[in-house]
């Protein structure tokens, strides 16, 4: 019996936790010659999740949980429950059935063809709006700008095998960008297209804070097309600046009495290109605070529970 085990980090999902177990445990039990765990990591949940996960650990051991002293946010708590994981493989999905359950007996067909990664690539979506079209701009751009292949449409959900774990071990980085981080591993990654439908209960924690820092994770980890594109326009517009006044200079000696340039347009060059300088530094000062935040050398995160499993050691 290969042992694989299901993370899902939560955040207020009480109306979900227990259903999603339940759905995952009926996928399994259809499925020959393979036993599961279900690690749910709670983020300091306000509502009644915690009590939910316990009585369910209390009922079925296969149940895993750990619950975290406070909300360490949605990068460091799925990256811990990864690391936590045990068996040959892993799987991670979210709460909210948007990954799909049903999914994994073709996650588990292509690992046991020999791929390391298999991942959910959403090809529909039954997401509306502004959040569909930023996702979408954000992907196109950062593929533009990565220097590492990175896969669209991909939000982690997916099947990786023991050696991709002790991969993100040995990393040693607990806000690591996890769609940069699989495609820069070099695995052959064995991809699974899928429906994405809306979240069965509760609302989306993804607030537009969240989803900008997690963009903005994505572009200093990855990103460096748009460093080089800062450099060529800090070029070019110095180039243009300097025509710019030659040309002004020229107008002025032939038609000394008769050219009048005004404030306007000085105004005007001055506020562009001081914006352009705060734009350009502020994504410098985004490269800093991620330096900054990786020196700090902190604790990933502090449990304050943990049931059904082993106690915790940091290998």
């Amino acid at each position: 019996m290969k042992l694989i085990t299901v993370f899902t980090p939560c955040f207020n999902e009480e109306d979900n936790v227990e259903r999603l177990f339940e759905a995952v445990a009926a996928v399994f039990a259809d499925m020959k010659g393979y036993e599961f765990h279900h690690l749910f990591i709670d983020n300091c949940s306000t509502d009644g999740t915690a009590e939910v996960l316990r009585r369910m650990a209390t009922k079925d051991s296969r149940v895993k949980v750990i619950l975290n002293m406070c909300n360490y946010g949605h990068a460091r708590s799925p990256h811990h429950a990864m690391l936590q994981a045990q068996g040959a493989a892993v799987i991670g999905m979210c709460a909210d059935f948007q990954d799909p359950p049903e999914l994994i007996p073709r996650f588990l067909q292509h690992w046991e063809e020999g791929y390391k990664i298999v991942a959910a690539v959403k090809r529909t979506t039954e997401e509306r709006g502004v959040k569909r079209w930023g996702r979408r701009t954000y992907y196109r751009f950062l593929r533009r700008v990565s220097s590492a292949p990175l896969l669209d449409d991909f939000t982690g959900f997916g099947l990786y095998d023991r050696v991709v774990v002790e991969a993100f071990r040995r990393c040693r980085d607990d806000a690591v960008y996890f769609r940069g981080f699989i495609a820069e591993l070099g695995y052959p990654i064995a991809r699974v297209p899928y429906h994405q439908p809306l979240r069965r209960a509760g609302r989306s924690k993804n607030t537009f804070w969240s989803l900008l820092d997690t963009a903005l994770s994505g572009i200093t980890a990855y990103g460096r097309g748009h460093l080089r594109i800062m450099t060529l326009a800090g070029m070019g517009l110095s180039a243009v600046s300097f025509l710019t006044a030659c040309a002004y200079l020229l107008l002025k000696l032939i038609f000394w009495d008769r050219f009048q340039l005004g404030w306007a347009p000085a105004l005007i060059g001055i506020f562009f290109f001081a914006s352009i300088q705060l734009f350009m530094l502020g994504i410098l000062g985004e490269y800093l605070g991620a330096i900054v935040e990786r020196l700090r050398c902190k604790p990933p995160l502090i449990e304050k529970e943990r049931i059904n499993l082993p106690p915790f050691e940091d290998v």
